[in-house]
C-alpha cells in the first residue's frame, strides 16, 4: 500500500477506500500544503441515495475531518442524460419536475455527514443545471467535443459493455462522459475544485475531466477512486430481498436501517466499521477479532455508529433498544416500523399471506405461501402453519408479524 504523508489520503488509504488515484504524490503534497478542494457527482434518480452511495458519502466527510473542502455537486443537468456506466439499458428518463423533487429528498441526507457554510472547508452544494443548461450546442462541440476521440469513447467499458451485448446505447448517453468532464472543467474555473472522487467505475470519466482541465485551462487536476463494494458473499451494496437500503428516513426507518448493518456477514465487519463509521482502528481491530458468537457484538457496534451518522444518536440509541427488547425480551416494541390496515377491507379476516405483502415482508403472495410453509412466518409470535390461514381484524388492535428471526412489523388495525 502507498505509504502517503497527508492526513487525508493516509486516513482513507489506511481504511479502505483508496482504489486508484492519479499521481498520488503530487496529490499527498498538495493536500500537505494546504486545503484541498474535491467534489463527488449524485445523480437524482430517487427522492434518497441509498446504502450503496455511503461510501463516497464517507470519504466526504473524511475530506471534510481532515482539513479540506468538499463539493456536492447535484446532477440536475446529468440526471437529464443518465449515466451509462454499470447499466445494460437505459435509464428512464425524468421530469424536470421529477428531477427536482428527487433533488430536494437526496439534499436531506448530505447535512448530517458534512457541515455546510462559506468558512474555507465548509462544503458547498452545487447543481450542474447551473451551467448545462445554458450550453449552446455548436459551440460546445467546437470549444470541448474536438477534445474527445470517438475511437476512444468506444473503448469505455460502459460503452464496449453494451455494444457486445447488442443493447442499444443512445446518443444521448453517448455524450454522459463528455459533460461529465465538463462538470471536472467548471468547477475548477468556479471553485478551484482540483479532485474528483468516485467509484472505480468512474475511472474512465474521471481521467476524461482531468486532460479536458488540462487541454483547455492547462490546469492540474487529481482523480481518485474506490473499490467496488460488494458483500463478502458477493451481493451489491445497497440492496437486499426487501429492496434497497436507503439513508432517508422517510423511506426506510432508523430501526430497519439498524438491523441491515446488524445483519452483516461475519467476514465483513471489520471492513465495514472501517468504512462506514468513525471508530479508531485499535478498537476495530478488537472487534473484528471477537471470537465465534462473540463477533455478534461488533456487529451492534456497527449497527449503532452507521445509524448514528445517517439519523442521530437518539434514533440510534432506540432502535438498538428496540432490538433488544424484540430479540431478547420477546417483546413487541413499540420502535418497529408499523403498517396500518383497514378492517374493513377484510370482513370476513385477512389473509395472512395478504397481510405479509402489505408489510413488505415479501414482494408477493406466492413468496409469503412459501414463508409460511418454510415455517418462516409468525403472528404476535405464533407459528403460522398453514399457507391459507386468516386473522380477524379488531379495531384498534396492533400485531406483531415476523418474517424469519430478524425482520418484524407491526400491523396497527384501523
Amino acid at each position: 500500500m502507498t505509504q502517503y504523508r497527508s492526513e487525508f489520503l493516509s486516513t482513507l488509504a489506511a481504511r479502505g477506500f483508496v482504489d486508484q488515484c492519479t499521481d498520488g504524490a503530487a496529490l499527498d503534497a498538495l493536500a500537505l500544503a494546504g486545503p484541498v478542494t474535491a467534489y463527488i457527482g449524485f445523480d437524482c434518480t430517487a427522492s434518497s441515495l441509498h446504502v450503496g452511495s455511503l461510501v463516497p458519502i464517507m470519504m466526504l466527510r473524511w475530506l471534510q475531518k481532515t482539513g479540506h473542502k468538499p463539493i456536492v455537486l447535484m446532477g440536475g443537468g446529468t440526471t437529464k442524460v443518465g449515466d451509462p456506466s454499470g447499466k445494460d439499458e437505459s435509464r428512464q428518463l425524468l421530469t424536470d419536475e421529477q428531477i427536482a423533487a428527487n433533488m430536494a429528498g437526496i439534499r436531506q441526507v448530505f447535512s448530517k455527514f458534512l457541515t455546510f457554510g462559506d468558512g474555507p472547508t465548509d462544503a458547498v452544494m452545487v447543481n450542474n443545471a447551473d451551467w448545462l443548461d445554458q450550453i449552446s450546442y455548436i459551440p460546445f462541440l467546437r470549444d470541448i467535443g474536438r477534445h474527445f476521440t470517438i475511437n476512444r469513447m468506444l473503448g469505455f467499458e460502459s460503452v464496449k459493455m453494451r455494444l457486445e451485448r447488442e443493447q442499444p446505447l443512445t446518443f444521448l448517453e453517448f455524450n454522459y462522459m463528455i459533460l461529465q468532464a465538463y462538470d471536472f472543467l467548471e468547477l475548477s474555473r468556479r471553485h478551484r475544485c482540483v479532485l474528483q472522487m468516485g467509484g472505480s467505475d468512474q475511472w474512465g470519466n474521471i481521467i476524461n475531466g482531468i486532460e479536458l482541465g488540462r487541454r483547455v485551462d492547462h490546469a492540474a487536476l487529481y482523480g481518485l477512486t474506490t473499490p467496488l463494494m460488494t458483500t463478502a458473499s458477493g451481493a451489491k451494496m445497497g440492496k437486499t430481498a426487501a429492496g434497497a437500503v436507503w439513508l432517508n428516513a422517510d423511506r426506510l426507518s432508523a430501526y430497519d436501517y439498524w438491523q441491515y448493518w446488524r445483519n452483516t456477514e461475519d467476514a465483513d465487519v471489520g471492513r465495514f466499521l472501517r468504512l462506514f463509521t468513525e471508530l479508531p482502528e485499535a478498537e476495530i481491530a478488537r472487534l473484528d477479532a471477537l471470537p465465534g458468537a462473540a463477533i455478534n457484538e461488533a456487529k451492534k457496534v456497527l449497527a449503532f455508529e452507521a445509524t448514528k451518522l445517517a439519523h442521530s444518536e437518539t434514533a440510534a440509541v432506540e432502535a438498538a433498544e428496540t432490538a433488544r427488547r424484540t430479540f431478547e425480551d420477546g417483546a413487541a416494541a413499540d420502535g418497529l416500523p408499523t403498517v396500518v390496515v383497514s378492517a374493513a377491507a377484510f370482513p370476513q379476516g385477512a389473509p395472512v399471506v395478504d397481510l405479509l405483502v402489505a408489510a413488505g415482508l415479501e414482494s408477493s403472495k406466492g413468496k409469503a405461501r412459501k414463508l409460511i410453509e418454510g415455517g418462516g412466518a409468525r403472528l404476535d409470535d405464533q407459528l403460522v402453519d398453514q399457507a391459507g390461514a386468516t386473522v380477524q381484524l379488531t379495531l384498534g388492535a396492533t400485531l406483531k408479524l415476523s418474517a424469519g428471526k430478524k425482520r418484524h412489523v407491526l400491523i396497527k388495525i384501523t
